[in-house]
């Protein structure tokens, strides 16, 4: 919970102050909104994308599992895309917080003043060299400082609350002046309605919450594929962490707002990005100001150890599998260096203003939640639990005005979104282009009709395979015709035993898989069948696994298409086919260095 609560409870360092500069005096009203779409939209949402992806792929996974094919392929890269805008984000504005915090602090250096991209660069780069170190280290040094933290704003907010009741005039100069400015209580209803999407910073933190799910402990009773207990504790994480952020979320604003002047909340005002270490000097002196500010500091540096841990987590799990990424991004290592690299250029073209990344920021965060809550009403309705899915349709309907609203108001954080969205696409298709040679087949299985044809023509002799379209008719007619091209065109003997092998495309845009060959006869011929994502590699991945079993070499036998080659290519890149022979054989060619070990293709 700690490691999550560190990008959640973290936001208290400037959710508070960017809350009253959005809202004004609305914010205390605003920000109750915001809790109640917390806890009764959020929370339920995301207690149920536990339920559903209990391995920590979290609502991206489930909606993977909605749509099929390159659709569904895309439709992930692009929530992948929100999900690094959010991620990403989370590490900078949290450290360009922490600087903030740590310049205005009446005891800091007058050397750091004015350098707070500076200060920023070097707290980016602090967090890469604890991930570098090793993450069991991150995870430790997350409890120790949300225990900090939170302890001291206990501190912070209790002081404040205890001088608003002494000064009970506090409040009542603050219902006067928003009843006067805003004439009834319904109109401050209706405004804290529209201007709770600038305050959605605070809901940061459930989707980091899911992704930590394989650090979560079980039981010993758990199943693999269903670990209740996982489950259970994790769903008890969420519960908590929401609870205690709500708590302090609403406690904070009204102290922030009956106490802290307006003008201070502005752009060089005592108050930006840095509220409750105001009070914290105002009310309880430099001295623990000082504490505040260092556990300020830390902890919103840290900020940024949920969200590379999220990012560790999600990235390995998509684009490798789908071959839209080197191997090297299943290690934790170089990733961790992408990531920083690209945290040093947001922060550089921000200039490490917490304010200017602030849309950025919530529009990941919302558009997270929003492809969580269709997930989990689609999900629901499949299930047929009907009155399940009306609500979480409601809920997703709110976060739908949501993230509209604050898309409107700060569109700065669709283009961010929309940048990272079009590198992740068209880095992934480059990636997937110059490995589509590779022999991206697992295991190759044969049933035991296959491995007797496949036995049988090795006692024969020489191991002669004719590639076969299954698209066709597959009567005898299509077959006779079939062998007869091919002994014309290779010049094949009437007395050389023949095998067929087909190859059906059953999805194109996965790209590693393990392989079944089965046997089948059909009109006297013997025909290996295989089911696979594209043709050539499993025609490749097949003919070595024969030569591995049986110790000979296989020959096949193609017939040139007809037709353009670049079109070919791309049927292959997309579709699994096009013109196999030439790609069949460089596949092989890549797999097999030796050449006289390399099964034979031939083309007529």
């Amino acid at each position: 919970m700690c490691l999550t609560g560190v990008d959640y409870f973290s936001t208290l360092g400037y959710q508070p102050g960017i809350a009253a500069l959005a809202a004004g005096l609305v914010s205390p009203v605003a920000t109750v909104v915001l809790v109640l779409l917390t806890l009764l939209g959020a929370l339920p949402v995301y207690r149920r994308v536990a339920r559903e992806s209990p391995h920590g792929q979290g609502s991206i996974a489930m909606l993977e599992r909605l749509f099929s094919a390159w659709f569904g392929k895309l439709f992930v890269l692009v929530l992948l895309g929100f999900a690094l805008t959010d991620f990403i984000i989370t590490i900078t504005l949290s450290a360009a917080d922490a600087s903030a915090h740590a310049i205005e602090n009446p005891f800091a250096p007058s050397f750091l003043h004015g350098q707070q991209i500076l200060v920023t660069l070097f707290l980016v780069a602090l967090l890469g060299a604890v991930f570098l170190k090793g993450f069991s280290e991150a995870i430790g040094i997350a409890v120790g400082l949300v225990a900090v933290y939170l302890s001291l704003n206990v501190v912070v907010v209790g002081v404040a609350v205890e001088h608003i009741i002494a000064n009970g005039h506090l409040v009542t100069d603050w219902s006067s002046a928003l009843l006067q400015s805003r004439g009834n209580p319904w109109v401050v209803v209706g405004i804290a309605l529209l201007v709770f999407p600038k305050l959605a910073l605070g809901l940061s933190g459930f989707e980091t919450g899911v992704t930590m799910m394989p650090l979560v402990e079980g039981a010993d009773t758990d199943r693999p594929e269903e670990p209740e207990q996982r489950i259970r504790n994790t769903q008890r994480l969420l519960g908590t962490a929401a609870a205690i952020m709500s708590v302090f979320l609403i406690a904070s604003s009204f102290a922030t707002t009956l106490l802290i002047p307006q003008q201070e909340f502005q752009e060089g005002g005592k108050a930006s990005g840095r509220a409750l270490a105001f009070l914290a000097h105002e009310y309880l002196g430099a001295g623990f100001g000082t504490v505040y500010d260092i556990s300020t500091i830390l902890i919103l540096w840290f900020a940024g150890a949920s969200a590379m841990a999220g990012l560790l987590n999600l990235v390995p799990r998509y684009l490798p599998r789908y071959g839209m990424a080197p191997d090297w991004t299943r290690l934790t290592r170089p990733l961790v260096i992408v990531f920083i690299t690209i945290g040093f250029v947001i922060t550089l073209l921000f200039r490490a203003d917490v304010n200017a990344q602030g849309g950025a920021y919530a529009t990941g965060v919302l558009v997270l939640i929003l492809s969580a809550s269709i997930a989990v009403t689609v999900s629901a309705r499949k299930r047929g639990a009907r009155k399940s899915a009306i609500a979480y349709g409601v809920i997703a309907a709110i976060f739908a005005y949501t993230t509209v609203a604050n898309v409107i108001e700060r569109p700065d954080g669709v283009k961010i979104a929309a940048f990272f969205i079009v590198a992740i696409i068209v880095t992934s298709l480059v990636s997937r282009a110059k490995r589509s040679t590779e022999l991206r087949v697992g295991a190759v299985e044969f049933d035991p009709l296959a491995l007797q044809f496949v036995e049988e023509e090795a006692r024969a002799g020489t191991f002669r395979i004719i590639a076969h379209d299954p698209d066709g008719e597959r009567d005898m007619l299509d077959y006779m015709e079939k062998e007869v091209l091919e002994r014309h065109e290779h010049n094949l003997a009437d007395t050389d035993k023949l095998l067929f092998l087909e190859v059906t495309v059953v999805d194109a845009s996965d790209f590693s898989e393990d392989l079944i060959v089965r046997g089948e006869s059909r009109h006297g011929y013997q025909i290996l069948t295989v089911e696979a994502a594209t043709i050539p590699n499993a025609i490749a991945a097949t003919l070595l696994a024969i030569r591995d079993h049986t110790g000979k070499i296989p020959n096949i036998y193609f017939e040139w298409m007809e037709g353009n080659p670049i079109y070919a290519l791309l049927r292959y890149l997309f579709f699994g086919g096009g013109d196999v022979a030439p790609v069949a054989r460089e596949v092989l060619r890549q797999a097999e260095p030796n050449r006289e070990q390399r099964p034979s293709v031939h083309v007529g």
